[in-house]
């Protein structure tokens, strides 16, 4: 049964840290990851990608660069969201995503499979 499943979310004051996690079912070695987000009276929106192997590549959303960190341990199938420095405005619903294409970025159309999303609240 294919699913991706997140954990870690929670309520954090602002400047705080947060890591989310997301396990894969099967081996995503060769998957391009993403981490998207719904803040309530939002769209969904692309906050971190991770290309697939090789080359792995990462690209942020403007608003999250340099705060947080998309990585990967392959030998678990799962995918890390570290969210330091974090504000109010990162609050949402977040949710990890799988796509066998590369280079997708956040093209949502892209993804083959999605979590059930993990909430986290910034006060």
């Amino acid at each position: 049964h294919v699913q991706l499943v997140e954990s870690g979310g929670g309520s954090m004051q602002a400047g705080g840290s947060l890591t989310l996690a997301c396990a894969a079912s099967w081996n995503t070695y060769s998957w391009s990851m993403a981490w998207f987000r719904r803040a309530p009276g939002n769209e969904r929106e692309g906050v971190a990608f991770l290309d697939s192997e090789p080359g792995g590549t990462t690209t942020y959303a403007d608003s999250v660069k340099g705060r947080f960190t998309i990585s990967k341990d392959h030998s678990k199938n799962t995918l890390y969201l570290q969210m330091d420095s974090l504000k109010p405005e990162d609050s949402g619903m977040y949710y990890c995503a799988a796509s066998s294409g590369w280079g997708v970025e956040f093209d949502e159309s892209a993804y083959n499979y999605w979590g059930q999303g993990t909430q986290v609240t910034v006060s």
